[in-house]
């Protein structure tokens, strides 16, 4: 993710997680630690190329539509997803997988030797995708997700460097 991602990205964001959505600050406050040799974080998108905004809109690489997102955290030698975002209509499509599998790769990358990750207790879609993943409930977060105070389920995956596999490419959607 860089920074001509943000707009389109907050777009899904709010769609997508209306009461919780992260703001602009957030994401820009996450990018500014992802690059360079002290980067702590890794932040993908997964954009179909050609969809883009608008005639003249483009704003960067592939000027095309923004379907999914996904962002890690790696400190100490362990990962923490803060999170994973597809597009409704590219729901069951695999690209849920495809942006988890990227991040475990960039936990691996970090040195991390276990990942962590909240998800909504109501959210049993992502729960199940976590499991295929090898991640298992630790614990719960009380009130975790405002304003809707709605629980956290917590998950962790003990060898990110020994994921399950993640299905192929759908749709020719590609990670950048």
């Amino acid at each position: 993710m860089r920074w001509w991602d943000i707009d389109p990205v907050l777009e899904l964001e709010k769609d997508l997680f209306p009461e919780d959505a992260w703001s602009r600050g957030m994401f820009w406050s996450e990018l500014a630690h992802a690059r360079g040799p002290e980067a702590t974080r890794c932040y993908v998108v997964a954009e179909i190329p050609g969809e883009g905004a608008g005639e003249g809109e483009g704003k960067g690489p592939g000027d095309g539509r923004i379907v999914g997102y996904a962002g890690l955290v790696a400190s100490g030698g362990q990962g923490d997803v803060q999170t994973i975002a597809v597009a409704r209509d590219h729901w069951g499509t695999g690209l849920g997988s495809r942006l988890l599998a990227e991040l475990l790769r960039a936990a691996t990358a970090f040195e991390c030797t276990e990942v962590l990750l909240e998800c909504r207790v109501d959210n049993v879609r992502a729960q199940k995708l976590y499991e295929r993943f090898g991640f298992e409930p630790i614990g719960f977060r009380r009130g975790y997700y405002q304003p809707g105070n709605v629980d956290a389920l917590v998950m962790r995956l003990s060898d990110p460097a020994a994921p399950a596999t993640p299905q192929p490419p759908v749709n020719g959607v590609q990670g950048t």
